[in-house]
């Protein structure tokens, strides 16, 4: 990643990797589809058929300042109770994920992407390389 040293020392600001990068993620989503600029369907007010009827969907500020849980989960395991108490500092646990897997992303306990392990400014991030569609994700939480 190519920085830019003129302006921002990387020193005196431990977040400006984490800057470039969801800058450059910004600019590539922009680059694939601007629907901001067309309205979609949970921007601005709009009606959806439900029971004959017509019901506003209102403008999803209303939520985006609600907060979630967002975990990355490198792998699970079940092991009886007596292992859990055999354990001690230095102890491996054996996870089902294998190496070079992809990590679940998950929102509250839900499924929403899968991605790989990132290091910026000698902190962890994921880079997503697969998001679960609405629909499906939808589809989870109503099987849940």
């Amino acid at each position: 990643m190519a920085t830019d040293d003129t302006n921002k020392p990387e020193a005196d600001d431990p977040f400006s990797g984490w800057a470039e990068a969801l800058e450059e993620q910004r600019q590539h989503d922009d680059a694939q589809t601007d629907t901001s600029e067309q309205g979609g369907p949970l921007t601005g007010e709009a009606t959806r058929p439900y029971g004959g009827t017509d019901v506003p969907v209102h403008d999803i500020n209303m939520v985006l300042d609600i907060p979630v849980q967002l975990s990355v989960e490198l792998g699970r395991t079940k092991v009886p109770i007596k292992y859990i108490l055999q354990l001690a500092q230095g102890s491996v646990v054996e996870l089902d994920a294998l190496a070079g897997e992809p990590m679940d992303v998950l929102v509250n306990g839900y499924l929403i992407a899968q991605g790989e392990v990132v290091v910026v400014n000698d902190k962890f991030g994921i880079r997503l390389t697969d998001v679960v569609t609405p629909s499906e994700r939808l589809r989870r939480v109503s099987r849940g």
